[in-house]
């Protein structure tokens, strides 16, 4: 017999289809909630800038469509994904919790607790928590650590063996300022090594953009012209990393959990430049694959000569979305 699912889960770059996939795979039937009233860029800028500005339009979201949805069925698990886009109160929480008393109730929360603060009000109607956040789980014992996934396009991409590459490096992702301030380090400090580069700084609108050139010093000599307005198509994200023989990283400022970037290029088995210097506590970690840049390039690293290393299979599967999903919806009853 299948068991009933539901997801809320940011639209972000089309992970939850991929979430809902290996749900079914799992013999579950899934239905799915945006975390958000709107995906519009303009919405969802309000929404990270301060929850109270698109306050009005999650209410009637909630009301007309969420309300709706879970009321026709008895769930066996509810996973909610919790990201930066995440605009339900805890009171919506506790209302879907009190429709289905025979839920087990799971949070992953894709960013740090000090990047959510507002996430903690829904932790009370929680039956477990997970983050990616090494730091947290290790000051807070009601997280388990649960890093996250690379999808079966980036396993396909990793089972596809070349030599043959169109960009030395690529970065593709939103241009948060301590992200996007290390980023271009990086870029600058690579010229002479890795000199064709494919680098898109993500902005999801003209008032982002404004918000962070009066608030953040990481903007200060930031120019629009320096990002796109357009989201990269996620065709086109494949088509970049498959072409890249190694792939950039940072972190946003206060994340210490590794991105899902950096899980891809395991995925993927490409090379990594990223600025996390807690990846060296991770079981996948080979410095011939991973270079932690901490502000200076050495140019006689093998890093840059060398082939990609294939990580142990069991480490390497361990990764998989399957995997993940499956651990958190079956917990420690298998």
């Amino acid at each position: 017999m299948r068991k009933q699912l539901l997801l809320i889960a940011p639209v972000f770059f089309g992970y939850y289809k991929e979430m809902i996939k290996e749900a079914e795979l799992l013999k579950y039937d899934v239905d799915y909630i945006c975390d958000a009233p709107s995906n519009s860029n303009i919405s969802k800028a309000l929404g990270r800038i301060n929850k109270r500005f698109i306050k009005g339009a999650t209410k009637k979201y909630f009301k007309n469509t969420v309300l709706p949805t879970v009321s026709k069925k008895k769930y066996d698990e509810v996973l909610i994904v919790g990201g930066m886009t995440f605009a339900f109160t805890p009171k919506m929480i506790k209302e879907i919790r009190d429709m289905n008393p025979q839920a087990r109730f799971v949070m992953y929360q894709w960013d740090s607790e000090k990047n959510l603060p507002y996430s903690t009000g829904i932790h009370p109607y929680i039956d477990q928590l997970y983050t990616f956040d090494l730091n947290d789980c290790e000051t807070m014992e009601k997280y388990k650590f649960l890093p996250l996934f690379y999808t079966r396009i980036y396993e396909n991409i990793g089972s596809e063996k070349t030599d043959e590459y169109v960009y030395d490096c690529s970065y593709i992702g939103t241009a948060h300022p301590q992200k996007y301030k290390d980023i271009n380090e990086i870029s600058d400090k690579l010229k002479d090594i890795m000199p064709n580069q494919y680098i898109y700084h993500y902005m999801p609108s003209k008032l982002k953009y404004v918000y962070h050139k009066i608030f953040a010093p990481e903007f200060k000599n930031a120019k629009l012209q320096d990002f796109k307005m357009t989201k990269v198509p996620a065709s086109e994200v494949m088509k970049i990393f498959k072409e890249s023989r190694c792939v950039l990283d940072a972190p946003q400022a206060g994340q210490t959990g590794l991105t899902i970037r950096t899980i891809e290029c395991l995925g993927a088995k490409r090379k990594l430049i990223t600025t996390n210097k807690d990846i060296v506590k991770y079981d996948f970690y080979n410095e011939n694959n991973i270079l932690v840049f901490n502000g200076f390039i050495d140019s006689g690293s093998s890093f840059f000569t060398s082939d990609y290393q294939d990580v142990d299979e069991k480490i390497y599967k361990k990764y998989s979305l399957r995997e993940w999903l499956s651990y958190m919806l079956r917990g420690d009853k298998e």
